[in-house]
């Protein structure tokens, strides 16, 4: 009887369900960009001795260039993409997401690197880039994709 019984709560209640997690990996993708696009305006570091607030689309004092622009471009064909109900879009945009990843990456090394014994105070918006490039990276590997299934002969 508790054999039958355990078979029963578990036919009925999974404790991890599949199709449910897949069905929101697509607005998780969409609020990461969202969330990605908007860390890229607030400040990333501040630099105290020179009196700097470096951002994604404001470096000005500082040889870093505009950062958050390869992550506009980037974002824009992850939504491109991420909407794309085929097997090959969402092939691309793992390749997209992996370079978006490895932009934020290589944004806070080099943007939050100590020069000269100077350090920057990092602030909240590169921790954001990072954490929305991981989540844009999640929904990319877990798309909501039917498959279609190959007929046996």
């Amino acid at each position: 009887m508790c054999r039958g019984y355990f078979l029963l709560i578990t036919q009925h209640a999974p404790i991890f369900a599949p199709n449910l997690f897949m069905r929101y990996m697509k607005w998780i993708g969409l609020v990461a960009v969202i969330l990605l696009v908007v860390s890229c305006f607030l400040a990333w570091v501040i630099i105290t001795s020179k009196n700097i607030v470096v951002s994604g689309v404001d470096s000005t004092g500082t040889n870093f260039g505009k950062p958050g622009y390869a992550h506009f471009v980037l974002s824009f064909f992850f939504i491109v993409f991420h909407l794309i109900p085929k097997l090959w879009a969402k092939r691309i945009n793992l390749l997209i997401v992996a370079l978006n990843i490895a932009w934020a990456i290589r944004n806070y090394f080099i943007i939050a690197m100590c020069r000269e014994g100077d350090c920057p105070e990092r602030q909240i918006g590169l921790w954001l880039v990072l954490l929305a490039s991981v989540l844009m990276l999640i929904a990319a590997l877990f798309p909501d994709i039917q498959l279609k299934e190959e007929k046996k002969v």
